[in-house]
């Protein structure tokens, strides 16, 4: 089951008693709990109502004991798990030892006042497990990939729209390439953003270019953008700006080679017939990550790419071995890559 889908059922006041929550996307699994207990506990009874466990410290047994027992004084309790063994593939630690044939015999017939949910923070379940397998033949296990390109623009939006405030697609773009991907930070950017708006007010991206600072990976990803377009002088006043924030420039060279390199592998997956959110699974990134530096890396050739890497490698050992004095060093090979010499556009 998509996440979407169980946050859907919740909307509708219908709660499972047992839910294997899975993904790399740790925000909305986190909303999806605080969901649940709003929905199982009152506020003022939410001591009696929540226990909290991680399998890491508590075995089975101790967990399904408290599943097993009634809830007191409130009509229902939420037990939270949170888990990289059972349903995962860490190693289970010797100082706890688990029955997972007894959670099997729960999972079949659940206490009827008693939410169960485990929450793994791995992009999948170990289907090596007969946990894992018989979670998905009974529908309990809920994804929480990262969103789509689309869908993370949407939800942005959404949140202003909440809030009594209008966003537009473009604002909410500039928003990512600002703040990245991380739906925490986008959030709290978000609500920012939208107090500064004023109730009723409009979200501009002229506003979330003058609130919203740029982190340094995001600046890492401009300066790409103006070593692609040969704006030199614009490159070199990024850099400037990246070492008054006292970044190093052996960070900067690594972040630039991640980059060049994700747009490399970018180039070589789409020839290969690889999806947006394929890619995304293969290379360890958010779909949106994807979406743009596939669009930045039409700006390159595949050579360029190769040369430019080659360019950093070496600067690397010469920055690294004090051959070359650091911030120097980065400075003159942007301007070398910056007017182009020695690169196939």
């Amino acid at each position: 089951m998509e996440s979407r889908q169980a946050f859907k059922e919740i909307r509708e006041g219908q709660i499972r008693p047992v839910y294997i929550c899975f993904g790399t996307e740790s925000y909305r699994m986190n909303e999806f709990a605080e969901r649940l207990v709003a929905a199982v506990a009152e506020p003022e009874h939410r001591d009696m109502a929540i226990e909290r466990f991680d399998t890491a410290e508590h075995s089975l047994d101790v967990i399904l004991e408290e599943a097993e027992t009634m809830p007191f004084l409130v009509p229902s309790k939420l037990v939270l798990v949170r888990d990289s063994v059972v349903f995962g593939s860490a190693k289970e630690s010797a100082k706890t030892e688990h029955r997972p044939e007894r959670l099997l015999a729960y999972m079949r017939k659940p206490f009827e006042t008693t939410v169960l949910v485990f929450m793994v923070p791995h992009d999948k379940l170990d289907e090596r497990k007969k946990t894992s397998k018989a979670a998905k033949q009974d529908g309990i296990a809920v994804n929480f990939s990262p969103l789509g390109p689309d869908e993370l623009l949407q939800w942005i939006m959404g949140r202003a729209t909440k809030q009594g405030r209008t966003m537009d697609r473009t604002a909410a773009e500039e928003l990512i390439r600002r703040a990245g991907t991380e739906m925490g930070a986008l959030s709290s950017e978000t609500d920012k953003l939208c107090l500064h708006a004023g109730e009723g007010g409009t979200v501009t991206a002229e506003a979330v270019a003058e609130l919203v600072p740029a982190g340094v990976e995001q600046s890492v990803f401009k300066l790409t953008e103006e070593i692609a377009s040969l704006r030199t002088d614009k490159a070199i006043a990024l850099y400037h700006d990246l070492l008054r924030r006292r970044e190093e420039p052996i960070k900067l060279a690594a972040l630039l080679v991640r980059q060049f390199r994700s747009m490399l592998y970018v180039k070589e997956l789409g020839k290969q017939g690889y999806s947006p959110q394929q890619m995304a699974g293969q290379l360890g990134m958010h779909p949106y990550g994807v979406k743009v530096t596939a669009d930045q890396a039409k700006a390159f050739s595949i050579e360029r790419l190769t040369a430019l890497l080659g360019g950093l490698a070496e600067l690397d050992y010469e920055m690294k071995t004090g051959r070359v004095d650091k911030t120097l060093g980065l400075e003159l090979w942007l301007l070398r890559t910056g007017s182009g010499a020695g690169m196939k556009a």
